[in-house]
């Protein structure tokens, strides 16, 4: 402002100049006056030029701000988020001239004050880095399966129902009936490519045959280094036969053959608490298990601190040779012990049919070792199917003695031995080939989608089924010669067998009915008041799975 003023003291002065005339000027004969006046007329000139450079270098940087701004405004670029910070392209008005004007930054400086962040980025760019892959879902052919979004995390929910009719014609054999054989639900599925796990729960554990039901049948995690070598633990069947190791919903008939009640863990559907370790050799020519449970199923603790052994291995001579005719021919054998304890009343498995006509041979005390042997075959071709089993089984009655008063005590008594065996052919008759242990792709299903290869609906997939089971009883029996209470052991050596015919009716790959004729033949009686004779069961099982 003192610039500004002295501006308007040298504009009055130079007013009052302008009205002087020469003559006055003449006049004057003062020097000292005329110095005063040249160097106030100096001053005055040399403040208006300051003044007007500082002004013109304010414009030039003013105008120079203006054009940067128009520029980043006429920038394409996306409209910025909301609430973020924006220029605004405005006319600035010149600032009034100061007389002392502070030095004026460099260019440079001025810019990097005034000019914005980079704009943001598009918000769709912004979701797909924000936001991780899917959790993906769908249905494999097989089942429906839930995983996650890096593929690591597998779940596939599956489970099945059997619906039964059986009738009986036999004197003493149950009435007949209508009801849910098994209704089953779980899931499984795998975690990488090394842990695979599963859960199942029986949702009607109504007892059959003996057998015990339980809420809980499979509950396992299985840890695989590679396929030669592989550890399972938890609750789940003991690998002692190719007739117990076949799923439930691939068996060729409604139940399975009767030499299955000498099987480990019988009395709770093959099923003990355990670990085992096990593994495919070569691409499956050889396999093997070797594992210890708990040996008296699910529901029972064990009595002794001796587990159950389980030994079992199955070769595959000719596998990976494809267009050999044997390639699908497989043999093994299997070994288990166990103890019994005579003390906590154990005894000899409930030798009841599995279809439930009769019980065909008593139940024993047992004490001490427990041996059973088993070997097999399989061969499949095609649509043809041989299977073959032998098995037997040794209870040791170590100072079991008599259970009369006054008897015997903890005599030892002589070993009860059993044997059992099953042979079973069956024959795809609409040509479908027959798994191992699977269900048939059927190639013209009544309804629902057709399998690889088929060409419409039709009469779905038939399939014929004969099988040949027995199972044999030795309780020997021993006379103690004692002076004051002389005791007779009786002897049991009873067998049964049977005849079972079937007819499996695939409607498609989830649906399967099947009609089974069972001839349980009753030779030698073990319960008193019954005659021996033969029984004829007749079950019809609708099964559907997913």
């Amino acid at each position: 402002m003192k610039s500004l003023r002295s501006w308007f003291v040298l504009l009055a002065l130079g007013l009052g100049l302008a009205g002087t005339t020469p003559r006055t000027l003449a006049q004057s004969e003062k020097p000292a006056s005329e110095g005063s006046h040249a160097a106030s007329a100096t001053a005055s000139k040399a403040e208006v030029d300051q003044l007007r450079r500082e002004l013109a270098a304010q414009r030039r940087a003013i105008e120079q701000l203006q054009a940067m701004i128009q520029r980043l405004t006429d920038a394409k670029s996306p409209a910025p988020a909301p609430g973020a910070a924006h220029l605004v392209n405005a006319t600035l008005p010149l600032p009034e001239p100061v007389a002392e004007a502070a030095p004026l930054a460099p260019l440079a400086t001025v810019a990097e004050a005034e000019v914005p962040a980079p704009p943001a980025e598009p918000l769709e760019t912004q979701a797909k880095k924000d936001s991780s892959p899917p959790v993906t879902s769908g249905f494999n052919g097989e089942h429906f399966f839930i995983k996650s979004a890096n593929g690591q995390l597998q779940i596939m929910p599956y489970g099945y129902v059997m619906t039964n009719f059986n009738s009986y014609i036999g004197d003493g054999a149950p009435p007949d009936s209508f009801g849910v054989r098994i209704a089953r639900f779980g899931f499984q599925g795998n975690y990488g490519d090394h842990y695979q796990f599963g859960l199942l729960i029986d949702a009607a554990p109504a007892s059959q045959a003996g057998v015990q039901q339980a809420v809980l049948r499979d509950l396992y995690l299985n840890w695989k280094f590679n396929n030669a070598f592989q550890i399972q633990a938890g609750q789940f069947k003991e690998p002692f036969s190719q007739e117990e190791l076949t799923g439930r919903t691939n068996l060729d008939f409604t139940e399975r053959g009767i030499e299955t009640r000498l099987y480990p863990s019988a009395v709770s559907a093959f099923r003990s608490p355990g670990i085992t370790i096990h593994g495919d050799i070569n691409h499956g020519v050889m396999q093997y298990w070797a594992g210890a449970f708990n040996g008296k199923g699910y529901a029972t603790t064990n009595t002794t601190s001796v587990p159950e052994t389980v030994g079992r291995v199955r070769f595959y001579p000719w596998r990976n040779k494809k267009d050999n005719p044997l390639s699908n021919f497989a043999f093994g054998g299997s070994m288990s012990f166990s103890r019994t304890r005579g003390l906590s009343g154990e005894q000899t498995p409930t030798m009841i049919m599995n279809d439930g006509s009769y019980t065909w041979f008593p139940a024993f005390p047992v004490n001490g070792n427990v041996w059973r042997y088993l070997g097999e075959f399989t061969y499949i071709k095609g649509p043809l199917a041989l299977r073959d089993e032998y098995v037997l089984a040794s209870f040791n009655r170590t100072g079991v003695g008599t259970e009369q008063l006054g008897g015997l005590g903890f005599a030892n008594l002589p070993n009860i031995r059993y044997q059992g065996w099953g042979s079973a052919v069956t024959y795809m008759i609409t040509k479908e080939l027959r798994p191992e242990n699977g269900t048939p792709r059927v190639t013209h299903p009544v309804f629902g989608p057709s399998s690889d290869g088929g060409d419409g609906h039709g009469w779905g997939a038939w399939e014929i089924a004969v099988r040949y089971s027995g199972i044999q009883g030795n309780e020997p029996g021993v006379f103690f010669n004692n002076i004051y209470t002389p005791q007779l052991v009786p002897t049991f050596n009873y067998h049964t067998d049977q005849f079972t015919f079937g007819v499996n009716w695939y409607l498609n790959y989830w649906i399967k009915f099947q009609s089974n004729v069972d001839i349980d033949r009753l030779k030698d009686v073990s319960t008193i008041g019954v005659v021996p004779q033969n029984y004829a069961v007749f079950i019809q099982r609708l099964q559907f799975r997913f």
